[in-house]
């Protein structure tokens, strides 16, 4: 299958390479000519969107928000200026559900298949592998989709219609960054009583507080290293995201609007590029302490 990404960023770049080590026939975009330059070196083809659009099967996005995702797709001279009919548009960006309908309403009008399918687990994952796919499409759409899931991830699961990845998506957010927050309090609430973080993280794992979100995040904090897997802007976008279509569809969401204003307090102090474990850095400030562990766990 003749395959094109468009956006080789922290995530785009791995996934792009993954699919050439299974042999697709990859065409790549980006507008970093080093992240194109890399997967060329590795096999892959350089062309911009219209070109891409006119050779592959099956067109992938991995891009920043909706904005760029629309300009990409639906601009003069992006996708669906030379998409031939029959082929596969795949969206796997973290966008609003209204934004992506919009995006396959215009797909299917000229007889492209499209599908909504962000992912999650972050750049570990992205680099072995083992993704989750969410997507929402049609059937047809998905079984299309499955061998490019197969090389990039470990599951994919056809969550409905059209949208209904993007909702998976920013569900799949606010529990994780409420987790992320949550895992953030706790220790440094357990530096301010008086105990070793690293060793209150030990102990609590191995209870009903042990999840994915602790076990990938606290030994980040507890070494103060920030280094981006989801970089905190990437994060507090999608968030945003979610109060946008939380408001659209009357729904509160009281817990995730706190944590909003927790992000903002951190994009002010300039932590945008820091990793979302950098959430603990607000409670930090807040409670005059580091989170580190006496014995550096």
């Amino acid at each position: 299958m003749k395959a094109g990404i468009i956006g080789l960023g922290i995530m785009g770049r791995p996934m792009a390479a993954n699919l050439l080590k299974q042999g697709f026939e990859l065409y790549v975009h980006d507008i970093d000519p080093a992240a194109v330059e890399a997967l060329r070196l590795m096999g892959a083809i350089p062309a911009g969107p219209a070109e891409m659009a006119g050779q592959c099967e099956a067109i992938l996005t991995m891009l920043p928000d909706g904005g760029i995702v629309q300009r990409v797709l639906l601009g003069e001279d992006g996708v669906i200026s030379r998409v031939r009919p029959g082929a596969l548009v795949v969206e796997m960006s973290s966008i609003t559900p209204e934004e992506t309908r919009l995006c396959a309403a215009r797909f299917e009008a000229i007889g492209v298949d499209y599908l909504d399918a962000p992912v999650s687990g972050g750049e570990p994952k992205a680099i072995d592998g083992s993704l989750a796919f969410m997507a929402g499409g049609s059937e047809q759409a998905f079984k299309r989709a499955q061998p490019l899931f197969a090389a990039m991830g470990h599951s994919a699961v056809l969550v409905g219609g059209s949208g209904a990845g993007c909702v998976a998506k920013l569900a799949n957010q606010i529990i994780v960054n409420l987790g992320i927050a949550a895992v953030s309090e706790a220790l440094t609430f357990s530096v301010k009583a008086g105990a070793d973080p690293g060793k209150v993280f030990k102990a609590i794992r191995q209870g009903l507080a042990a999840s994915a979100v602790l076990d990938a995040k606290a030994p980040m904090m507890l070494a103060g290293n920030y280094k981006p897997g989801g970089k905190l802007s990437i994060n507090r976008k999608d968030i945003s995201n979610v109060m946008k279509t939380a408001h659209t569809v009357d729904m509160p969401l009281p817990l995730t609007a706190q944590l909003m204003e927790i992000m903002t307090a951190l994009k002010r102090a300039g932590h945008m590029e820091d990793d979302h474990s950098g959430i603990v850095q607000f409670y930090e400030g807040l409670a005059g302490v580091l989170v580190r562990s006496e014995g550096g766990d």
